[in-house]
């Protein structure tokens, strides 16, 4: 309590937490998406159930990664080398994700462009299995986005009150954003597809991320927002001739 008291008074423990509450905010857009795409896949009644469960697994995920923040330093050491680039359990963690998500958004692609695409996983037949699959896929993206989260607030600062803070507020923005995400993306098919093309691009990021290539973020959430700025002015054009046409 009094090391909170201490905190509390230091005007830079606040900006630290400030800048910590904005960078894990932006870190979870990227699973925010993911858990917001294939939540849509289940069926109606248990999506909102899913949103909360893959949410409260990230935050269970994020915080027991900061109760073992000395194993999760060790994680950034080089355990071999490939063509002399050293390979840490961070860069095959980062890799591993990075190639599950570019399955799944290659997946999810070709399930919505097939007008044929055969069964699928989450087959309205078997629904509980389709839930499962589900879960079981969110929480382990959660694990990718969560070492790689926790791995950035230990750069950033070594108070573990302003850390744990920090994630929880973040989660906290995931859980309240997630219902009115995902409901957007299910009601805007072209936005479905916009969205599984920032999958595409944040699975090569981590890829690139895991072999030593370091890619500012700032460029990737740049290249996302232009994006989406460019589809919000194609959502307004077709309202408009809508309303014309009316």
């Amino acid at each position: 309590m009094n090391d909170l008291l201490i905190l509390a008074g230091d005007p830079a423990a606040w900006a630290a937490l400030a800048m910590l509450i904005v960078m894990e905010v932006v870190l979870g857009i990227d699973n925010l998406i993911f858990i917001a795409i294939l939540t849509n896949r289940l069926p109606e009644h248990q999506r909102a159930l899913g949103r909360r469960l893959g949410i409260g697994l990230a935050l269970i995920l994020r915080l027991a990664l900061l109760g073992s923040v000395a194993f999760i330093v060790t994680l950034t050491a080089p355990l071999f080398s490939v063509f002399g680039q050293g390979l840490s359990w961070r860069d095959l963690i980062l890799i591993a994700g990075g190639l599950f998500l570019m399955w799944k958004a290659t997946k999810e692609i070709h399930h919505r462009v097939d007008p044929d695409p055969g069964p699928d996983m989450f087959d309205r037949k078997d629904v509980t299995l389709g839930f499962a699959s589900a879960l079981g896929q969110i929480v382990m993206l959660d694990l990718v986005f969560s070492v790689d989260s926790i791995i950035t607030a230990v750069g950033m600062t070594e108070h573990i009150e302003i850390m744990v803070i920090a994630v929880v507020v973040a989660v906290l923005v995931m859980m309240l954003a997630a219902n009115p995400l995902a409901n957007f993306i299910n009601a805007n098919p072209t936005i479905v597809m916009l969205a599984l093309g920032f999958l595409l691009m944040i699975g090569m990021t981590l890829i690139a991320e895991g072999f030593g290539a370091h890619v500012p973020k700032g460029y990737v959430y740049a290249a996302m927002a232009f994006s989406a700025l460019v589809e919000a002015l194609n959502m307004l054009e077709r309202r408009a001739r809508r309303r014309l046409r009316s």
